[in-house]
């Protein structure tokens, strides 16, 4: 029974200190109100080092010049080693100093400080701000040791621990980075001070190098929220409706106290505060209030502690806005600008002041909002009502503007020909203004003679600017590829194509390239553009040849005879049958072939010529009828 007994109780202390241990490793802020700052330490300012801390307060070293582990400074600068030169963390100081710890090779205690005047059963939050100096890519491997810090608050007998949390690792950065931890805590009937304590973790080396500032306690209670009649948190009317007067009240969350003490105050600048004597009840009723006027209440969980700002904790602010109407807006002027283009209309108003466009003097429609700049590319006057950010609050008139366009000047495209070989002269179509040519040129007229897009920019007295745009086509000259007879018909052929015509011998111009029924002869040949764009001549000689003959000696097509080589002409004609075997020859003559061979009829059947005109060969075949 007493081995039972035993193990029991030890099971007991175990599982006791394990759950202290956990509850005491938690670091966190107060969840709720705080009071104002009851201890605050900055580590002071100057460019000077120091002064040491008071005795007691740390074991390490005291240092004025490049702190080795172990060793701890009170500087406005952090320039040591390759550390991160960065500036104290208290916010509006100048020169402010820091508490700088290069911490000892052996993990342990190396800060302590007293405070005084706490209030029993009370709850406080301590806070501080930390920063590892190293520079994660300095000259420690793998961006040097890490801090670690370990937060306690003792008893002031030093014997009972009531809060303790450790930060965790706070690896190095490539730049300066300052943290804040905070660890609550509750203090016990009869206690009026604590020990605050500060442990290293780690041990020291390459790393592990810390600044630490503005350490703080301050009181931690409920959360408390101030709310009116309408569940608001604040409340916001226009000065032109008159005092307004509502009934507040302080909502506390028990997350702290179990009862609730209340002193209710009022400031005009939400800085400095003054009691409201006799209001002391978690409700108030404010009088009628035609300033912007801010409420809070300070709360505490007796009565006694109310008026002690060690002890107590403060709401959130409830705030009474009165806006001012705000002056009407002030024109920046009418403006100017050229159709189409977009014009910027704006007013001036004071900080805090909005704007809203109109498209009437009254009421009419909103047409762009909260902005003192409105853009517009239509012409028409536009009214601008200054309206305060805050409550909406409208002034008493809206502000004119107008927006004016001038026209630009009138140009029209154009599409033009030129003939090849020769210039044309293109015209902007609109005088006295000035002129820029996509060429360069600045003059009513530029002359070219290559096609293509070309454009100028015509600008009138007013700064209005359009664009014409001439599209140039070139009208090509025909180039002659081929003249060629195919029987009776003469068949023209171009290497380009356009809108040619064609003539032989001057007559009537035509717009097919064939030309049947022409008797052979010497030809002129004549092709032109239809826009009369140039003409080129080419002579031919067109010879007939018979597809077929019928020397049957009924005297007509009984022979065999080119027609159109002119006596004068060197020429000669040559028949071949199917094999390739000579049948006719002669030269210089104009005798025909009449379907003998050697005074004998030749075969119906297909047989092949070559004729040399001026030594142009022509060949083909042509059939024999019988």
């Amino acid at each position: 029974m007493k081995t039972y007994t035993t193990f029991s109780l030890l099971l007991f202390l175990f599982f006791s200190l394990t759950s202290t241990q956990i509850i005491l490793g938690q670091l966190g802020f107060c969840g709720g109100n705080s009071g104002d700052p009851i201890f605050t330490e900055t580590f002071g300012t100057g460019t000077d080092r120091g002064p040491s801390l008071p005795a007691g307060t740390t074991s390490y070293f005291y240092t004025t010049g490049v702190p080795n582990d172990g060793d701890y400074t009170i500087s406005s600068n952090t320039n040591f080693y390759d550390w991160h030169n960065t500036t104290d963390h208290t916010p509006g100081d100048i020169n402010g100093k820091t508490f700088i710890v290069n911490a000892d090779f052996t993990a342990g205690e190396f800060y302590r400080r007293t405070v005084n005047g706490l209030c029993e059963n009370t709850s406080y939050e301590f806070s501080s701000w930390l920063i590892n100096l190293q520079k994660s890519n300095g000259g420690c491997p793998n961006g040097g040791l890490p801090i670690n810090v370990r937060f306690q608050i003792w008893d002031s007998t030093d014997t009972t621990l009531l809060a303790s949390g450790d930060t965790g690792n706070i690896t190095s950065n490539s730049s300066p980075v300052w943290e804040q931890y905070a660890l609550v805590f509750t203090t016990v009937p009869g206690q009026t001070s604590v020990i605050l304590k500060m442990l290293n973790n780690g041990n020291g080396g390459c790393g592990n190098d810390l600044g630490i500032d503005d350490i703080v306690f301050k009181s931690c209670g409920d959360f408390i929220t101030i709310e009116n009649e309408n569940n608001n948190n604040q409340l916001v009317q226009c000065e032109d409706l008159g005092p307004v007067s509502t009934t507040l009240t302080a909502k506390a969350d028990f997350s702290v106290f179990n009862t609730h003490s209340y002193q209710w105050q009022q400031s005009t600048d939400n800085l400095n505060w003054t009691n409201i004597i006799g209001e002391t009840n978690s409700t108030y009723t404010t009088p009628p209030i035609n300033t912007t006027t801010h409420y809070r209440v300070i709360v505490s969980e007796d009565a006694i502690n109310i008026a002690n700002n060690l002890c107590n904790v403060i709401s959130e602010v409830f705030s009474i806005h009165i806006i001012p109407i705000p002056l009407s807006a002030v024109s920046n002027g009418d403006v100017t600008n050229c159709q189409g283009q977009q014009t910027e209309l704006s007013v001036s108003v004071a900080n805090g002041v909005t704007v809203n466009w109109y498209d009437a003097p009254t009421g009419g429609n909103l047409i762009h909002a909260n902005n003192r700049f409105f853009q517009t590319n239509t012409a028409g006057t536009y009214y601008a009502e200054a309206i305060s950010e805050l409550g909406g609050c409208n002034a008493p008139t809206r502000t004119l503007v107008s927006a004016l366009f001038n026209p630009l000047p009138v140009v029209h495209d154009e599409n033009l020909t030129f003939c090849e070989g020769e210039t044309i002269t293109l015209s902007a179509d609109i005088t006295n203004t000035s002129y820029l040519w996509s060429t360069g040129e600045t003059t009513y007229e530029i002359t070219v003679n290559t096609p293509g897009t070309y454009s100028v920019i015509v600008t009138d007295a007013n700064g209005c600017s359009d664009e014409k745009t001439i599209f140039l086509k070139q009208i090509d000259l025909p180039i002659l590829e081929s003249i060629q007879s195919d029987g009776l018909s003469i068949l023209i052929k171009t290497e380009n194509t356009g809108n040619f015509e064609y003539t032989l011998n001057s007559g009537v111009y035509q717009t097919s390239p064939i030309f049947n029924t022409v008797a052979g002869g010497q030809y002129l040949v004549k092709i032109r553009d239809l826009n009369f764009c140039g003409e080129i001549t080419q002579p031919y000689l067109h010879i007939v040849i018979p597809k077929f003959f019928t020397p049957n000696g009924d005297t007509f097509n009984d022979t065999f005879k080119p027609e159109g080589i002119p006596n004068t002409t060197p020429y000669s004609l040559t028949i071949y049958d199917r094999f390739g075997k000579l049948i006719f020859n002669t030269l210089n003559t104009s005798y025909g072939w009449d379907g003998f061979f050697k005074g004998n009829k030749l075969p119906a059947s297909d047989y092949w010529y070559v004729i040399v005109v001026d030594n142009t060969v022509s060949k083909g075949h042509f059939s024999l009828k019988r």
